[in-house]
C-alpha cells in the first residue's frame, strides 16, 4: 500500500480539526460574527433566483448543514445533497436534519470535494458556504464543481474576504488575527482551529482574484457582492448554454 501523499495529509489533517470543534463551531460562528453569518446565507440563497423548487442541489464543505437547512426554507420541494470531509461536522448537522424532520429533503454524506462521488450535470445548484478557503487545491476543486453542475446551473460561494478600506481593514485584521483565535481557544479547547482561520482567509484568492479562478475554470457571467464592508464576498457564476 502506498503511503499517505501531502495532499491526503493535509486534507486529513483538516477533517480532523474540524470534527475537534464541531461540537462548538454553530455557537462560535453566531458569536464571532454577532450572528450576521445568518444574514450573509440568506443573502447567498437569494443567488439561486431562478432555479426550479425542486432542484437538485450540492451543498460542498456543508459543516453542520446552515446553508443547506438555509436552502430548503425557500426551495422546500428540493432535494439537497450535502457534503463534507468532516465526520465530526457532519453527526452535528444530521441532528439538526432529524430534528427539523427534513430527513426527506436534505441528505448528507462525506465526500472530498476534489473527487465528488457523482456523475457529470447531476445538479440545478451547487453551493459553498466558507469552505472553498480550505480546498487543499482550489483549481482542482472548482473543475470538479464545474462538472457535476447541470448545463445552466447556477453555483454560488459564500467566503470570506478582505475589506478594501484601509481603516476597517486594520480593525478586521486585529480582530481576526487576535481577538477571534484567543476566543476560540478557550471556548472550543482547540489551539490549532481558530488560528487556522485567519491565516486561511489571508491566504485565499478573494474579490476579482478568486472571480477569476471561477472563469478560468469554466465559469460564466461571474458576480462578486462584498458583504459588510468585505467582510465577506459572494461570488455567482453559471454553467452556460452555448
Amino acid at each position: 500500500m502506498a503511503a499517505p501523499s501531502p495532499h491526503d495529509k493535509q486534507r486529513a489533517g483538516i477533517a480532523q480539526m474540524f470534527d475537534k470543534i464541531a461540537w462548538r463551531y454553530d455557537f462560535l460562528n453566531h458569536l464571532f460574527s454577532l450572528n450576521i453569518d445568518k444574514i450573509w446565507r440568506r443573502r447567498a440563497v437569494k443567488q439561486l433566483r431562478g432555479i426550479a423548487n425542486d432542484a437538485k442541489i450540492l451543498d460542498i464543505a456543508t459543516g453542520t448543514a446552515d446553508l443547506a437547512i438555509a436552502i430548503h426554507k425557500q426551495y422546500n420541494a428540493a432535494h439537497i445533497v450535502g457534503t463534507d470531509i468532516s465526520e465530526g461536522m457532519l453527526q452535528i448537522g444530521g441532528k439538526k436534519i432529524i430534528k427539523k424532520g427534513l430527513e426527506k429533503h436534505i441528505c448528507l454524506q462525506r465526500a472530498d470535494t476534489a473527487a465528488l462521488p457523482f456523475e457529470p450535470q447531476s445538479f440545478d445548484a451547487v453551493t459553498v458556504a466558507f469552505g472553498a478557503r480550505n480546498f487543499e487545491n482550489l483549481e482542482n476543486c472548482l473543475r470538479e464543481i464545474f462538472r457535476v453542475l447541470k448545463t445552466g446551473g447556477k453555483f454560488v460561494v459564500l467566503e470570506f474576504s478582505i475589506p478594501g478600506n484601509v481603516i476597517f481593514r486594520s480593525i478586521f485584521n486585529f480582530y481576526f488575527t487576535k481577538i477571534l483565535p484567543l476566543i476560540g481557544r478557550k471556548v472550543s479547547k482547540d489551539a490549532q482551529a481558530y488560528s487556522y482561520l485567519p491565516s486561511s482567509v489571508q491566504s485565499f484568492p478573494h474579490g476579482k482574484d478568486f472571480q477569476k479562478k471561477m472563469e478560468d475554470c469554466g465559469f460564466s457571467d461571474v458576480t462578486t457582492k462584498p458583504l459588510t464592508f468585505g467582510i465577506a464576498s459572494i461570488y455567482a457564476g453559471c454553467r452556460a448554454v452555448y
